[in-house]
């Protein structure tokens, strides 16, 4: 089937009318679209997507867990997708190829499954686990993930048309994805082998996984056994590192490639850090008894100061981004030299903002009645989440458009502090209104990305927004079981030692117990770390372009003072990799970093998310 030529072809995300009178819509609808001609919203593509995002939903948990971080999902499903599709036709060939608009429409249902339904499950919900000691029945935690997720969705829908088609945003990944399923449709030989390349680091971390976690008895027998952490000897301020948990190398390519894709900055930083902390603050808080073991530095005193320097300078960049802000609240401004005419020539391709209202009333009501519900949440609370939401959902999809960085750390940050002052001492109202702010604003700056990519391929945007619904389904019926099974009790999810679900742990107990509860050493480290992160904040900011690179990561930093030593040694090794491959060969190391890094993300964490479940199941069977 023919596709049309567009500007967009050759390189260009931008487009500029030429026509005398034509505006950007029309010229898109003459040069770009062509979702009336090619097969999109189709059951195979939206089956595809569903599974893989049920897969990837599981993944992400996972990492939220691990590291702390949930990663993209969309060129991961593209690249599956691609492969799986082939190897299909090549069992059965009578069947067709996927068209682009199909795989583009399986990559937003995938989106939608993979990425917009873990990020409540894997903080705040793990959160309150560890304050209370007690799982949330699913009757609660499946409609109140459900619901979120469905509102980042529908909140999409008026940003998409404002900072897309007017004032065409980048989306950085939204562009990455649209590429990458560009080049495999047009059996581009250098893309077919990153296909493949991120299919064999899927496989190679599984396999790591699997020596690493697996604890079967057979396994065992046969010495098919990675050790979990090789720990480094020696002693600091005499203490005896050995003792300290976590310093060590943990063999893991999850971590290798988690390095590998955040790059040098922020991984130096996160061993810089984590050395400071195992080899001086940490040995000195032990001889002032601050703490009472080497196991407790990071849960019971570096958490503080880690946390602080984060939150200081999330809040710090996002206060400097005023710009950005204003921009977001100003959803109607018009882009020069636009039609004014009052035919909508994408009437019938866009998603209509009646479906917006009818979407988001319902879903408003059924928010604040399970806030009410569920955790007795005033119904005033509730309705300011809602608004919230709204307002920094805007100012995450612009960010996200700019920059490609969704500060969903620094949103929720400052919905806590808000509740703080509207209920006071409540620490299970201030992490699940938050929770409510994080999931929306994060999850519709990431279906936006999506909708750039299907904006660049000439997508129909109503088809996409239906994927999107779907996906929901399909990652809130992988992502909740798998909670469950993953972490069956408080004691598992200690063991994941979450760096993500103590901050936000720390931040609650914080606000609603005082600073009091805090030891007295942390709370001058609470302090100064503040300091740090607004300097770095500043710094990164105003930094020449010269200089930024070698200013250090407050995220680095902060979470290298709330995860082991051996995640931080790992990351650093990571990126030190792809750093030496650039080095050597930057063409390949171009094409290659990401879908192997990728790959062994994904791998992994699977691969250990299914010894997980496995492992809670034996248990449990067990126990009875």
């Amino acid at each position: 089937m023919e596709e049309k030529s567009s500007p967009l072809d050759h390189g260009s995300i931008t487009l500029e009318p030429e026509i005398p009178g034509e505006s950007t819509d029309q010229l898109w609808l003459r040069t770009v679209y062509q979702g009336d001609t090619v097969p999109q919203f189709t059951l195979r593509a939206v089956l595809m997507g569903g599974a893989l995002g049920m897969l990837m939903s599981i993944s992400n948990l996972y990492t939220m867990l691990k590291v702390g971080w949930a990663f993209g999902v969309a060129i991961t499903a593209c690249v599956l997708s691609f492969v799986i599709w082939r190897g299909i036709r090549i069992a059965f060939p009578k069947v067709s190829d996927m068209t682009i608009l199909e795989n583009n429409c399986m990559q937003s249902t995938a989106s939608a499954a993979g990425y917009s339904t873990g990020a409540t499950v894997g903080i705040a919900f793990g959160a309150l686990l560890l304050i209370t000691g007690e799982h949330q029945p699913w009757t609660t935690l499946l409609p109140w993930t459900f619901v979120s997720a469905m509102m980042g969705v529908f909140l999409a829908v008026p940003m998409k048309r404002q900072m897309i088609n007017v004032e065409q945003l980048p989306f950085p990944s939204g562009i990455a994805a649209a590429e990458t399923l560009k080049s495999l449709h047009g059996q581009c030989k250098e893309a077919v082998t990153q296909a493949y390349s991120l299919v064999a680091a899927l496989v190679a971390g599984a396999a790591v996984g699997f020596l690493g976690k697996g604890d079967f008895a057979w396994q065992i027998k046969a010495n098919l056994k990675i050790p979990e952490l090789i720990p480094f000897g020696g002693r600091s301020l005499g203490v005896n590192l050995k003792d300290t948990p976590g310093f060590g190398w943990e063999p893991s390519l999850l971590l290798l490639g988690a390095g590998m894709l955040v790059g040098m900055r922020v991984s130096l930083s996160m061993l810089v850090g984590s050395l400071v902390l195992y080899l001086f603050f940490g040995p000195q808080a032990l001889n002032a008894h601050e703490i009472s073991a080497p196991k407790a530095i990071i849960k019971e005193w570096a958490l503080w100061s880690g946390t602080a320097i984060m939150v200081t300078s999330g809040l710090t960049a996002f206060a400097l981004e005023w710009k950005t802000i204003l921009r977001s609240l100003n959803i109607v401004q018009v882009k020069k030299g636009a039609s004014t005419a009052n035919i909508d020539p994408l009437a019938d391709i866009e998603v209509p903002l009646k479906w917006l209202v009818w979407g988001i009333i319902p879903l408003a009501i059924a928010s604040i009645a399970l806030q009410y519900l569920a955790f007795s949440i005033s119904p005033l609370v509730g309705i300011m989440t809602i608004v919230m939401s709204f307002f920094l959902g805007l100012v995450a999809c612009r960010a996200t458009g700019e920059t490609d960085v969704t500060p969903m750390s620094a949103m929720c940050k400052i919905t806590q502090l808000t509740v703080a002052v509207m209920a006071p001492k409540n620490i299970v109202t201030n992490l699940m209104a938050a929770s409510v702010t994080a999931n929306i604003a994060s999850s519709s700056a990431d279906l936006l990305t999506d909708l750039k990519s299907g904006y660049l391929l000439g997508a129909n945007a109503r088809k996409q927004f239906q994927a999107q619904l779907a996906g929901v389904f399909f990652g809130v019926a992988a992502v909740v079981p798998a909670w469950y099974l993953m972490v069956p009790n408080k004691a598992a999810l200690e063991a994941f030692e979450p760096p993500s679900v103590n901050i936000w742990k720390s931040v609650a107990l914080a606000l609603s117990q005082g600073i009091e509860t805090v030891p007295v050493t942390a709370r001058w480290g609470m302090l100064i770390a503040g300091l740090i992160g607004i300097a770095l904040a500043l710094l990164d900011k105003f930094a020449s372009k010269k200089w930024k690179p070698y200013v250090p990561s407050a995220m680095g930093l902060g979470l290298s003072w709330v995860m082991p030593f051996s995640n931080a040694f790992a990351f650093f090794l990571g990126a030190l990799i792809a750093m030496i491959w650039r080095w050597a060969s930057k063409k390949s190391a171009d094409l290659y970093v990401v879908p192997v890094a990728s790959g062994a993300v994904a791998g992994e964490s699977l691969m250990c998310a299914v010894i997980a479940i496995i492992q809670a199941l034996g248990a449990l069977t067990a126990s009875h």
